[in-house]
């Protein structure tokens, strides 16, 4: 028998302080058309506390679940923890370098969650030189062994998602300045979704880049609110005992 997830995915939501009632209703049509929500980054504006509440408030009541990696913006203030805290304290299950597995009507849904780093494409950041480029690289690093563990770990599910923050593939950056793309994504994160091959990929960051892109066949989606022109992008996942397939769905 087919089982049919619909999973509703955005990033770059920027929810400002003043917002509960934009963010709120957003979620609420979620809540009507999907089965699970992914927040792929940047979800406040300047990383602040305040900033984060109206996301919290908005899936505290939720009747499905919600799982969110967190952007460079949430990052800014240095209130990381703080913001993973209150999320957390709403029901929203965070990952970062992390995976999940989650039950939705029968179908077992592994999600594996990093924010991911810089790098780029072809001639890519180097290993090489100041303790801060040397840094700068071993960050990625840790994202693609996160990714890496996580991938791994979900493999035997029905459902299996990889939910990141920055750009695994050139394909959903075009369309911003390719001067930028050093810092929108690397492309050392497409190793391990080559490896384990997982049914779907989100990120999102690139504002002004293309909504879908590929990494030897496996679809990989810029879900980023800016790309996608609407709040949330509704996916079905099929699966069955043999094989899973994956379908972007215009939200209605």
């Amino acid at each position: 028998m087919t089982r049919t997830v619909r999973v509703a995915a955005a990033g770059d939501i920027h929810a400002g302080a003043g917002e509960h009632d934009r963010i709120r209703e957003a979620f609420g049509r979620a809540e009507e058309q999907a089965d699970l929500v992914l927040l792929a980054g940047d979800l406040t504006k300047h990383g602040q506390v305040d900033e984060i509440a109206v996301v919290a408030d908005a899936c505290r009541d939720l009747s499905l679940p919600v799982v969110a990696v967190l952007g460079n913006h949430d990052w800014q203030s240095d209130r990381a923890g703080d913001l993973v805290r209150a999320l957390g304290e709403a029901g929203v299950v965070v990952l970062d370098r992390s995976h999940t597995i989650l039950p939705v009507h029968g179908v077992s849904v592994g999600i594996v969650g990093v924010k991911g780093f810089v790098g780029g494409f072809g001639n890519q950041w180097a290993n090489f030189g100041e303790p801060l480029f040397r840094e700068a690289y071993a960050e990625t690093t840790r994202d693609v062994d996160g990714l890496e563990r996580g991938l791994q770990a979900i493999d035997p599910c029905g459902v299996r998602i990889a939910l990141l923050h920055y750009s695994p593939v050139e394909a959903t950056l075009v369309g911003e300045p390719e001067r930028l793309w050093l810092v929108l994504g690397a492309e050392r994160l497409a190793g391990p979704i080559r490896d384990h091959r997982p049914d779907l990929v989100v990120h999102g960051h690139a504002h002004s880049g293309s909504f879908e892109g590929e990494i030897d066949g496996v679809p990989v989606y810029n879900v980023a609110v800016h790309v996608i022109g609407r709040e949330f992008w509704v996916f079905e996942l099929e699966c069955d005992r043999h094989s899973t397939g994956t379908i972007a769905v215009e939200e209605t």
